[in-house]
């Protein structure tokens, strides 16, 4: 996966904070910038690396109230370590003879797989057009006209991070339900990132519940990360995550990953603590990306799930968990056809290595074969 990352070089002076707002208490800053406005600051496009050319020297990044440009911050380029899905994904065909005789039955193998029906239906007829036009014939030439379908519907132009266009730290939040893994895939990418050579700051904003706070603080320990806590049980989650990226700030930090409550009862109360999140974090640095982490074994009701989280939330990507533990892949298929948002990240297993990037012929071969 050819994408092109890049971060500060240490020791070239960037952002720094105004002097007039260094004695400010950071509590009185959290007021201010969930006071300043009542609007949500829209997302900022999502640049594609692949279209990234490296800079001989970055452009400024846009000055966030509160902090002054002294110069702009000279950028190095990461080479991220490489990370395949390929052993965790399951075929659809371990157990399904796939001929000509019998290929009407893709349809219902996909179905339960959750592609969904219309989805279905339309990759068994683009199958058979192709099989026709090619004259083949064997469970080989078939599975690799199916594998080219699926490659080309589930690639999407925004497959990769937002971690290219210099304006540091780069701030990733984290959404979703509890129990989808999301603690568990925010140590996996800080690891990935810490060993990258990115410097990573977690905040745990989820602060209803005390076990979730431990549960982030052992991650980010495994991952080498900085951890920023509540200070008291049940702390207002924005000022968790405006206390997180002021100390990245401070610490010259690459990236802030942000953990969240996975409340779904009540979407207006969502609604509310995404958008006060999002507001206390724009006052500062712009948010880069917006991830949905979903269970792969959840099938059509994670696409709910995204569905009610797109509303509110401004989702950017996706990333699907337990991908090693079904075969039920076709929700990949189905949310990024449906919602139009990528999949970028998946998750293949417990261990902290367990994580790579959304490939879409990685993806398609290991549901095939």
């Amino acid at each position: 996966m050819a994408f092109l990352f890049w971060k500060k070089k240490r020791g070239v002076e960037g952002v720094e904070p105004a002097a007039e707002n260094v004695e400010q208490p950071v509590q009185n800053k959290i007021s201010d910038a969930i006071n300043a406005s009542s609007e949500i600051i829209s997302e900022p496009e999502l640049v594609s690396a692949a279209e990234v050319q490296k800079p001989e020297l970055a452009s400024a990044p846009e000055k966030p109230a509160g902090l002054v440009q002294e110069k702009p911050a000279e950028l190095e380029a990461v080479e991220l370590p490489k990370r395949s899905a390929k052993k965790g994904i399951r075929s659809l065909f371990s157990r399904v003879k796939f001929d000509p005789e019998n290929i009407d039955e893709l349809e219902d193998t996909l179905i339960q797989a959750d592609f969904g029906v219309d989805a279905a239906a339309a990759i068994v007829a683009e199958v058979k057009s192709r099989a026709k036009k090619q004259g083949a014939k064997t469970d080989k030439e078939l599975k690799e006209i199916l594998a080219a379908v699926l490659e080309e519907n589930l690639e999407h132009s925004g497959k990769a991070l937002n971690l290219s266009d210099g304006k540091t730290p780069y701030v990733i939040l984290v959404v979703g339900v509890n129990g989808v893994g999301k603690t568990t895939t925010i140590g996996k990418l800080a690891n990935w990132l810490v060993q990258g050579g990115f410097k990573v700051v977690i905040g745990a904003a989820d602060t209803f519940r005390a076990a979730a706070v431990d549960q982030v603080a052992t991650w980010a320990d495994r991952a080498g990360a900085t951890l920023i806590r509540p200070k008291q049980e049940g702390q207002d989650p924005a000022s968790v995550a405006f206390e997180t990226v002021d100390e990245a700030i401070k610490q010259d930090a690459d990236i802030v990953i942000i953990d969240t409550a996975g409340r779904l009862q009540n979407k207006a109360d969502l609604m509310h603590e995404l958008d006060k999140i999002r507001r206390v974090i724009e006052k500062q640095a712009a948010i880069s990306e917006v991830l949905l982490v979903l269970d792969a074994t959840t099938g059509q009701n994670g696409l709910t799930q995204a569905k009610a989280f797109a509303e509110v939330a401004n989702v950017s990507g996706v990333v699907l968990t337990k991908l090693d533990g079904t075969a039920k892949g076709g929700i990949v298929y189905s949310i990024q056809r449906e919602l139009q948002i990528p999949v970028k990240l998946v998750g293949v297993g417990e261990g902290i290595d367990d994580f790579a990037f959304f490939d879409a012929k990685e993806f398609a071969n290991g549901l095939v074969n």
